[in-house]
C-alpha cells in the first residue's frame, strides 16, 4: 500500500524530471506552441531539437513507461504513472518527448493486444519509437461520443471490409501514418455488440478530410486546427485489418478508454501546480495600495483554496492509481469516473484564481494562463462530457443501497432512540430513567 512516501531511487528519476521538463522541454512549448506541432513529424526544426531530449529520456529508462519492457517501457503501475505524470503535465511538448502523447499511448496499446505480426512491425514498432503519430476515429457529428447512436458502418465484401460514414474530431489526423476506426458491422446486435474496430492506412483511397476543425486555442484562419472531420468513401481493407473480433469493437475502445482517463487527471494536477506557482509568484512580486498582493486576504483565500482543492483532487487522483494497481481489473471504475468529474472544474477554479491575480497580464498571451484557460471546456467534454461520469458515478453508488426497512428513514432518530431504550431498559430502570 502507498505510505504517502515515494521510494529514494524512483525519487530521483522524478528530481531529475522536475529540471528536466522545466529547463529543456518547456522551451519547446515557446518554440513550438501551435496545437500540431508536437505531432507533424515533418517539421524538421522541431526534430532537431526533440530528438536529443528523446534520446535522454530513454538514457534515464523513462520512455513509454506505461508499456510493458517486451514493448520497450518498465512497466510501471498507475501510482508511479501518476507520479510521472504530474511533471509531464506541465508542459505540452512533454507527453511527446517521454513517449506517452494521446492518442498514441492507447492506440499502441490496442495493437499490441489485436495487431497481427505484420500491423506491429509497419505501425507499432514505429510508433512506439516516436517515428510517427496515429489517430483514433470514433466520435461521429450527430452522435459525439455515443456508441448507441454511430452509423458510420462497415460490410464485408468478398476479402475486404468496406468503411461508409463520417467521423467527428479525429484528432491529428492530418498528421497521421494510421487511423483506429469504430464503425458499426451488425446494426441489429445490441448495442454494445454492434460495433467493430479497424486499423486503417492513411493513404487508403476514399478517406478525405473534409476539414481540420480548430478549438478555442487554435485559429482557423492559419489552419491551426488538428481535429479532423473525416468521410469514410468506400474504403476497403483487408479482413484482418478488424482488430479484435466483431462485435468488440466497445470492448476495445473501453481497454483504451480508463487508462487515458485517469492519466489526463494525472496531468491535470501538474497544469494546477503550475498555475499554483505562477499565483505564489505573483502575489509576492506585486503591490497595490501600498502592500504586496499576498497580505490581501482575499488573495490569500484564493491561494488557500487553490491548494486545498488541489491537494485533494491529486489525492483522488493517486488513490484511483492505487486501486487500479491492487484490486482486480475494472474495480475503479468509479475512482476513474470521479477523478474526470472533478478534473475540469479543480483546473477551471485554479486556473481563474490565476487569471485573477495576474490581473490584465493574466488574459493575455504573455503568460501561459490563456492557453489553459481556453483547454478547460476542452477538459471536461474529452474521453466523454463530465456529466455521463457522474451518471456513472452515482449508479455505481446506488447499487450497494438499501430501501428503508420501515416507514421511517434508518436514521430515524425517534425509532432509534426507543430502540436503544429496549435494548438498555434494564440499566434504565435501576436508574430511574
Amino acid at each position: 500500500m502507498w505510505d504517502f512516501s515515494t521510494d529514494p531511487d524512483f525519487q530521483q528519476k522524478l528530481d531529475w524530471m522536475k529540471t528536466f521538463v522545466r529547463e529543456e522541454v518547456e522551451p519547446l512549448d515557446l518554440l513550438f506552441p501551435a496545437g500540431g506541432d508536437p505531432y507533424d513529424t515533418s517539421n524538421e526544426a522541431a526534430l532537431a531539437i526533440l530528438r536529443p531530449l528523446q534520446r535522454q529520456v530513454r538514457e534515464q529508462g523513462l520512455w513509454a513507461c506505461h508499456l510493458g519492457p517486451e514493448l520497450g517501457g518498465q512497466g510501471y503501475g498507475q501510482l508511479k504513472l501518476g507520479l510521472m505524470n504530474e511533471i509531464i503535465g506541465r508542459s505540452y511538448w512533454a507527453p511527446t518527448v517521454f513517449g506517452t502523447a494521446a492518442p498514441d499511448t492507447g492506440n499502441a496499446e490496442i495493437l499490441a493486444m489485436f495487431g497481427t505480426d505484420e500491423q506491429k512491425k509497419r505501425y507499432l514498432q514505429p510508433l512506439l519509437d516516436g517515428e510517427i503519430v496515429s489517430t483514433f476515429s470514433m466520435t461521429e457529428p450527430q452522435a459525439g461520443a455515443d456508441p448507441k447512436e454511430f452509423v458510420c458502418r462497415a460490410w464485408r465484401e468478398g476479402d475486404e471490409w468496406v468503411i461508409e460514414g463520417e467521423k467527428w474530431f479525429s484528432s491529428n489526423a492530418r498528421y497521421a501514418a494510421f487511423l483506429i476506426v469504430m464503425a458499426v458491422t451488425d446494426p441489429d446486435a445490441k448495442p454494445h455488440e454492434r460495433m467493430s474496430m479497424f486499423v486503417v492506412p492513411a493513404e487508403t483511397p476514399g478517406i478525405e478530410i473534409k476539414r481540420n476543425v480548430s478549438t478555442m486555442a487554435e485559429r482557423d484562419e492559419l489552419d491551426e486546427g488538428i481535429h479532423g472531420y473525416l468521410s469514410y468513401h468506400r474504403v476497403r481493407v483487408p479482413l484482418d485489418a478488424m482488430l479484435g473480433n466483431p462485435g468488440e469493437g466497445f470492448k476495445v475502445a473501453q481497454a483504451r478508454l480508463g487508462g487515458g482517463r485517469v492519466h489526463h487527471a494525472m496531468r491535470t494536477v501538474g497544469k494546477c501546480n503550475r498555475a499554483l506557482e505562477m499565483m505564489l509568484e505573483r502575489a509576492v512580486s506585486r503591490r497595490t495600495q501600498g502592500e504586496r498582493l499576498a497580505d490581501k486576504q482575499a488573495v490569500q483565500v484564493m491561494i488557500a483554496d487553490s491548494h486545498i482543492e488541489l491537494q485533494q483532487y491529486r489525492l483522488l487522483v493517486l488513490n484511483t492509481a492505487w486501486v487500479i494497481d491492487n484490486q482486480p481489473h475494472g474495480a475503479a471504475r468509479t475512482q476513474i469516473a470521479m477523478c474526470k468529474v472533478a478534473m475540469a472544474k479543480v483546473y477551471h477554479d485554479i486556473v481563474q484564481r490565476a487569471v485573477q491575480i495576474h490581473g490584465s497580464l493574466g488574459t493575455t498571451h504573455e503568460t501561459p494562463l490563456a492557453d489553459m484557460w481556453m483547454g478547460v471546456p476542452s477538459l471536461a467534454l474529452a474521453d466523454g462530457p463530465t456529466e455521463v461520469h457522474k451518471v456513472t458515478v452515482a449508479r455505481q453508488l446506488l447499487k450497494n443501497a438499501e430501501p428503508a426497512p420501515g416507514l421511517f428513514p434508518t436514521e430515524h432518530l425517534p425509532t432509534k432512540r426507543e430502540a436503544a431504550r429496549r435494548r438498555y431498559a434494564d440499566v434504565l430502570k435501576e436508574y430511574g430513567l
